[in-house]
């Protein structure tokens, strides 16, 4: 019986010590000023000393490579399929979609403008975007973005139940093309080469950045250097789009439309008195005129451009040869009539249309027509 109390006596002690000095310690080690000091050197979340540096360059991959092993396949698929990214360029929806093949990217310049115009873009530069879908084919690789340009059926919808009553199929969704997918396919000159993670993220940098922490990172990565150093800067350049006074100033309080002349323009305003207050002027899309009136009265304009974008060449549009007439097109000759039977009037001229015959007065009595006779 002693010997059970001293047992007691000696378990009540360690007892108290888990559950009532234990927490005093660790919040007195959760205050040590060496753990302090290491919290604080940390940055807040979106700072520019947050993104953490570029790793290194992988080596590239080996002229002699073989064809990509199956289980690299499964890793690659692993590792790309629903992972967000930035995109470094303007993605065109639709069913084309854009092409990249050693660093070059198609369509480009003027051709991918009208494909945006005419289509919308369905991810623009800096935008998130998350890779849907990895397909590795024969001689390249399929990256849907954003569910792709086409819906795919759900595992339920290719079910189907039958029975007496006949067959039924699960509901399935409608399945038109995507509004706002699209995709890019990464080309290799003859197959698909055994390659590491590192390495098909380089490959992909032009169209795809995987190392930005914040949209903002993205898009400045996009534009020329002097453009960039402007919109950390919050400064307004003659000659920058829209898209770039967005980034450097944000969304205009007020917008004003005038004429001058023949010449429609926009105007964005920046700020209010007693403050600084910014005139910002577009002609289409480029700024031609930045206006800035302080609070001293000191009024300064800038209308010579001060940044130099890539412009389409209008003139080389124009002189284009057309495009090759599809065999399949379609044509109101008839089967075997070739453009050189055709006849064509001696002198060059177009002949004159066929004149109608006139109107001449039917005798009574025709077909279908009833006469009545005396």
């Amino acid at each position: 019986m002693l010997r059970l109390r001293s047992t007691t006596v000696l378990v009540l002690p360690l007892w108290f010590a888990l559950f009532w000095v234990a927490p005093f310690l660790a919040h007195a080690q959760a205050g040590d000023p060496a753990q302090t000091q290491d919290s604080r050197s940390v940055p807040p979340s979106g700072s520019a000393s947050d993104q953490a540096p570029a790793p290194d360059a992988a080596p590239p991959i080996a002229p002699n490579a073989p064809h990509m092993s199956k289980q690299t396949r499964y890793e690659v698929i692993r590792d790309f399929e629903m992972q967000l990214v930035y995109a470094r360029t303007a993605f065109p929806m639709g069913a084309k979609g854009i092409q990249l093949r050693e660093g070059v990217i198609t369509p480009n310049g003027e051709e991918l403008r009208q494909a945006l115009t005419l289509w919308g873009p369905a991810v623009k530069p800096g935008d998130p975007a998350h890779i849907s879908l990895v397909q590795i084919k024969n001689d390249h690789i399929h990256f849907e973005i954003n569910g792709g340009p086409m819906y795919r059926k759900k595992w339920y919808q290719h079910i189907e139940v039958a029975g007496s009553g006949g067959t039924v199929t699960a509901p399935t969704d409608n399945p038109q093309s995507n509004p706002h997918g699209s995709f890019v396919d990464l080309y290799f000159s003859k197959y698909v080469p055994e390659m590491t993670a590192q390495q098909l993220r380089e490959l992909l940098y032009p169209v795809l950045d995987f190392n930005a922490r914040n949209r903002e990172q993205a898009y400045l990565d996009t534009v020329p250097p002097k453009v960039k150093e402007a919109i950390q800067a919050h400064h307004v350049l003659v000659g920058m789009n829209q898209e770039m006074v967005l980034h450097a100033k944000g969304k205009p309080p007020k917008k004003v439309r005038e004429r001058d002349g023949e010449t429609q323009y926009e105007e964005w305003i920046y700020g209010e008195p007693p403050a600084d207050v910014d005139f910002v002027r577009f002609v289409g899309e480029e700024v031609v005129r930045v206006e800035t009136m302080k609070v001293s009265g000191e009024k300064t304009v800038r209308t010579e451009k001060e940044v130099e974008l890539p412009q389409p060449d209008k003139d080389k549009e124009a002189k284009k040869e057309p495009a090759e007439r599809p065999a399949n097109a379609p044509s109101l000759r008839r089967p075997g009539e070739d453009s050189q039977d055709v006849p064509k009037p001696a002198n060059g001229q177009s002949p004159l249309p066929p004149v109608p015959p006139p109107d001449l007065p039917q005798p009574p009595g025709g077909p279908g027509e009833m006469v009545a006779t005396r």
